[in-house]
């Protein structure tokens, strides 16, 4: 075979090839829209120039502290500005962001920070005693910073952490920071709900995040100054890498530390929000709100939605309200949205019930997703496109995850056959469009937090009553589902659904506690696999029948 002639003397150079990296879209932002507001929150006002200033101050201030490549920064925060600059300042230094769920419970906080080799913990004040109680669990013993928020009014905590401000005041605004040397070194981890054991840590590389932060704006339609509410928690992927994103596009982040209506309304229509994200209980909680609380909105506003679908009724009243919905579907493992309802103009015609039939598919892959299909795990064939062979949904691609962390087998078992297997189970239709259809790990996914089956199973096992349990997934109109337990007594004892809620409060996350206790034999398999189908089956009847949410009790 002839060579190839232009294999030769055609070399990258520092001039022709520079690792893709997300932090540069801050530092072009900053140089061309200096006095573009970056970032609102409550009466603050902060534009470009300061927010690259800042988190190059918060890098240069974590360089000082002896964090470099490889070590990781882990953050405990709400959707303030001090997140956002954790997003830039912490890989600035080459250092890894872990961002924390806030609405963990301190022993899996805890398992984290350990997994992670965390050598800076930052903590909002409002978390700080739930980080001080994570910490006494864990054997790591990270530098404490604490970062008081003005928009925060609860009672003062003491501690001995830094503090966050006076931390940023000692770096360097014009600190040099360190570009990846190379764009597959990581710059997040972002761990798993831990639906078959402990949780995983998923490692993001700047490569990925670069791609997917631009795939957002393509796929939403942001153009140049977009004003994006955060309804959506940073710490879930990163914020689906949207913190990146705005910087991009040299669009506003409009802060909300939290998610209720009056703050969510009066941004829409006082900073013109023209984007914001959100699982269905967000749609639900803005349409619900007293009329004296809304706000009549004079443009069209793009609200991007994951978990379940919501219902027909929710998306009309939405769309009455002046909202353009659109369905996303992602992993932690695919940096957020890898996947988009990608919506034909010719739908708006057809029925509001067929166009809710439609709005319920995930979609078809980003611009950044190389590959998604619908795949027999054995095979590694695609199933037919006829959107009823079910099969595994598959990922391929530079918005991958680099693997897990420190979890060899798991990565090489999530790539078995050069593909990605997302643990989804869904269908393909005959416009390539996939749906899911079940969760093969059994995640539960309740107003866009992801429960573990198997944890809630495990915390219902250490109570004596119970013999054998089983948890599913039941449908719920405000919370798009939640967790319905199936039980069998153990001989001899006595319990009720109250007694078991209360133990369950005790030990586990209030939104992991289940909303429905059924009693009664578990259904399984000759080999004595518990049938979860037949269960979740008989969960869907169960909400049918409109049981008040919290009921006592189900005795089948």
């Amino acid at each position: 075979m002839t060579p190839n002639p232009y294999n030769t003397g055609l070399d990258r150079t520092p001039a022709n090839y520079q690792p893709l990296t997300p932090l540069s879209f801050l530092e072009r932002a900053a140089s061309v829209f200096p006095d573009h507001t970056a970032i609102v929150h409550g009466a603050l006002r902060r534009n470009y120039a300061d927010f690259y200033a800042r988190s190059r101050q918060l890098a240069s201030a974590l360089s000082a502290r002896g964090l470099g490549r490889g070590d990781t920064v882990s953050v405990m925060l709400a959707n303030t500005p001090a997140m956002l600059e954790c997003h830039y300042g912490v890989p600035m230094c080459g250092a890894v962001l872990h961002s924390i769920n806030t609405r963990l419970d301190a022993a899996i906080i805890a398992f984290q920070l350990d997994h992670a080799l965390s050598r800076v913990v930052i903590v909002d004040r409002e978390f700080m005693p739930l980080m001080q109680d994570a910490l006494s669990l864990a054997n790591v013993t990270p530098l404490l910073i604490q970062y008081d928020d003005p928009e925060f009014s609860g009672s003062e905590f003491a501690t001995d952490a830094e503090d966050y401000e006076i931390v940023l005041s000692a770096g360097d605004p014009a600190f040099d920071w360190l570009m990846p040397e190379d764009e597959w070194n990581a710059i997040s981890i972002n761990y798993t709900s831990g639906t078959t054991g402990d949780p995983k840590g998923v490692v993001s590389h700047h490569r990925g995040a670069y791609l997917l932060a631009q795939g957002n704006a393509l796929t939403t339609s942001m153009a140049k100054h977009a004003v994006y509410l955060w309804t959506l928690p940073m710490f879930h992927c990163n914020g689906w890498c949207f913190p990146w994103t705005l910087s991009a596009i040299i669009g506003t982040h409009v802060c909300l530390r939290q998610v209720r209506a009056d703050p969510i309304w009066e941004a829409l229509a006082q900073e013109r929000v023209t984007h914001l994200c959100g699982a269905p209980i967000v749609m639900s909680l803005m349409i619900s709100a007293p009329e004296t609380v809304k706000h009549a909105l004079d443009h069209r506003v793009q609200f991007f939605t994951a978990a379940a679908p919501p219902p027909e009724k929710l998306l009309a009243e939405m769309k009455d309200a002046g909202f353009d919905v659109t369905h996303l579907y992602g992993l932690t493992e695919t940096y957020g949205p890898a996947v988009v309802n990608d919506w034909h103009d010719e739908w708006s015609a057809l029925p509001a019930a067929q166009q809710a039939k439609l709005k319920a598919r995930q979609g078809v892959r980003y611009l950044a997703l190389e590959g998604l299909d619908v795949m027999d795990p054995e095979s590694m064939t695609p199933v037919p496109c006829d959107g009823q062979t079910m099969g595994e949904v598959m990922f391929r691609g530079n918005v991958v995850m680099k693997g897990y962390f420190r979890n060899p087998q798991a990565t090489q078992d999530a790539f078995a056959g050069g593909w990605f297997h997302s643990g989804d189970l869904g269908v393909r239709h005959p416009d390539g469009y996939i749906q899911l259809k079940d969760r093969s790990k059994d995640v539960i996914i309740s107003g866009g937090e992801n429960i573990s089956s198997i944890e809630v199973e495990e915390a219902l096992y250490r109570h004596p009553a119970v013999a054998v349990t089983a948890v599913v997934a039941m449908p719920h109109e405000k919370w798009g589902e939640t967790p319905c337990a199936f039980v069998e007594l153990t001989e001899g004892q006595v319990a009720d659904a109250e007694t078991l809620r209360a133990w369950c409060r005790d030990h586990l996350a209030p939104y992991k506690v289940p909303g429905h206790f059924v009693f009664l034999p578990i259904p399984r398999t000759s080999t004595g696999k518990i049938q979860k189908f037949l269960l979740r089956a008989q969960a869907e009847d169960l909400a049918l029948s409109r049981i008040p949410d919290r009921a006592s009790s189900v005795v089948i």
